[in-house]
Parts: structure tokens; C-alpha cells; sequence
């Protein structure tokens, strides 16, 4: 039995597959200019074409193992079906079929991470030139994609307090309406603890008076005597205070005083009195001196001398 490489070789077949051909019409070519175009339904064929023709080549560029030329050769490829798409689409629609520009997105780009970047002519290539698959990785197309460090401007000191007003400082935290009932809340439970205890130190108080009064503080006990200590001893608190600072002074006072006695003096001392008569002695003769004439002086000294006045 033959094989079918055989079968194919043979005579008839060859003259069969022959006459098929001759009977074919020839293969129509696309045209160069989509304005030669006269008929809608050639011009939808012909763009259908294209998007294959698109999608083979994309397909074949996402392999990095082809070189950088063959890459940046069917990038330009794929670039000028792009092109020669568009035209194609706007024949269509002169010749009024359907408005294919609206769900194009031809005008998208994106990077190696599959986000959208804006970069409307990155290459210097023309206007919507765009990269797929490994083109993005040839050198010289990578930068392209890599965003540039963002440099925090340091604010000056006017920018900074020209965003600050009365609610950075808590003047609108009452307007809101949330502050107010919860302090209040919290305003009551705080006065109603400081009367209850208000209570209790006046009712312990009053018990510890009358106690004191009958004589009958110290023979108390249990918890009504210790709460009575308590209440006596808040009330003379201060007293025991004032009474241990001036106790502390007077020692102080005292070991001053001691100091002073071991202190011998081999002159004669003048005290405080005869201090302050010198002082004051000095003071009238600077006034005299002021206001008085020199002639004066002397008549008040001589006058003085004769009287026999010290002073």
C-alpha cells in the first residue's frame, strides 16, 4: 500500500491539484491606498487582515531569544499595521460603516508592569509610536518607562501656617455636636463624685465634733474613729505645717545664734541703733550740704560747740 507523500507525488494527483488552481481565481492583493477602496465589505476584509496580521506579530515579539534587530524590526512592523489599521478605519467609515476609533485604544501605552503610562511620543519616532513585548527591554527603550525620583519640595515656614486656622487649635471641635454631650456626660458623673464625697467628709466631720465635744475622739473606734482621725487630721493639716516650718526656722535661728556666741570680737561693735543714728547722720549732712550755703554750716556748727549738742 502507498503512503500519502507517495499519493501526492503520483501523475494524477499533481494534474488534479493543477486543474483546481487554474479554476481558482488569482489571490487578490490588499491595496496600497485604503482610498482605493470602493466597497465597504472589501474595506471590513481588508482591515480584519490587518488585525491578524497584528496579532501574529505580537504574538512573535513577545520571544526576547530573536536579537535586538529582529525586535526593533517587527516593532516597526507592528507600528506601520497600526498605521495602515487606522486608515483602513476611517475609509470604512467615509464609506459609512461603523465608527471603529471609539473602542480603539491604540493611543495606550503601557510599561513593563502592565500600567498605563502617558507618554505620548517617548521615542522621537513620530507621534503614537508604541513598543511590545520584549522591545520594551532593548537599551535605550527601558528609560523611557522608568519614572524619574520624585523630589519633595521642602515647605517654608509661610506654606506651613497657611493651612493652619482656629480648628488646628481646636476652636470647631465643639461645632460638630460629637464633644459636647460627651463632656457633658462626663462633667455630671465627676460633680456627682465630688458631692458624694462632699457629703461623706461633712457627715464624718460633724460626727467627729460631736466627739470631740463629749470627749469621746479617743476612746473611739472601729471604722467611725478612723474615719473621725481622718476628718481631724485634714483639718489641722495645715496647722501642723505652718507649726513644723516655724519650728524648723527657730532651730535654724538658734544655731545661728550659736555660731554667733563662739564668735569672740576684739573690738568694740557699734549694735543696730547706733547704726542706724549714723546712717541717719550721714543723710542730714548730705541735705545740709545740698541745700544749705557754707557760711550757714558754720554758724550752725559754732552754735552747736557753744550749746555743747553732740548731735
Amino acid at each position: 500500500m502507498a503512503r500519502n507523500e507517495e499519493k501526492a507525488q503520483s501523475m494524477l494527483n499533481r494534474f488534479i491539484t493543477m486543474k483546481q488552481e487554474e479554476k481558482r481565481k488569482p489571490r487578490e492583493r490588499r491595496p496600497y491606498l485604503a482610498s482605493e477602496c470602493r466597497d465597504l465589505a472589501d474595506a471590513d476584509r481588508w482591515r480584519g487582515e490587518i488585525l491578524r496580521e497584528i496579532g501574529v506579530k505580537v504574538a512573535e515579539i513577545q520571544n526576547e531569544g530573536l536579537g535586538e534587530h529582529r525586535l526593533r524590526d517587527l516593532n516597526d512592523e507592528i507600528n506601520k499595521l497600526l498605521r495602515e489599521r487606522s486608515h483602513w478605519e476611517r475609509r470604512i467609515l467615509e464609506l459609512g460603516g461603523r465608527d471603529y476609533s471609539r473602542s480603539s485604544n491604540a493611543a495606550l501605552m503601557t510599561d513593563l508592569d502592565g500600567n498605563i503610562v502617558a507618554i505620548p511620543n517617548p521615542s522621537g519616532r513620530g507621534p503614537g509610536y508604541r513598543y511590545f513585548g520584549a522591545a520594551k527591554k532593548l537599551p535605550g527603550v527601558r528609560e523611557l518607562f522608568d519614572k524619574p525620583p520624585e523630589v519633595r519640595k521642602r515647605r517654608t515656614r509661610y506654606e506651613i501656617h497657611k493651612r493652619i486656622n482656629a480648628g488646628y487649635y481646636g476652636y470647631y471641635d465643639d461645632e460638630d455636636g460629637v464633644l459636647e454631650p460627651l463632656e457633658a456626660a462626663a462633667e455630671k458623673r465627676m460633680r456627682d463624685e465630688v458631692v458624694t464625697e462632699w457629703h461623706r467628709v461633712e457627715r464624718v466631720r460633724r460626727e467627729a465634733m460631736k466627739n470631740v465635744v463629749s470627749g469621746e475622739v479617743a476612746a473611739a473606734g472601729g471604722r467611725g474613729g478612723e474615719a473621725a482621725r481622718e476628718v481631724l487630721f485634714e483639718e489641722v493639716e495645715e496647722e501642723v505645717e505652718e507649726e513644723r516650718r516655724l519650728e524648723e526656722e527657730r532651730m535654724e535661728r538658734e544655731k545661728g545664734e550659736e555660731a554667733g556666741r563662739e564668735f569672740v570680737a576684739h573690738v568694740p561693735l557699734p549694735d543696730e541703733k547706733e547704726i542706724e543714728r549714723m546712717v541717719l547722720e550721714k543723710k542730714k549732712k548730705e541735705l545740709l550740704s545740698k541745700y544749705t550755703s557754707d557760711t550757714l554750716q558754720g554758724e550752725q556748727k559754732e552754735a552747736k560747740e557753744m550749746l555743747n549738742v553732740q548731735r
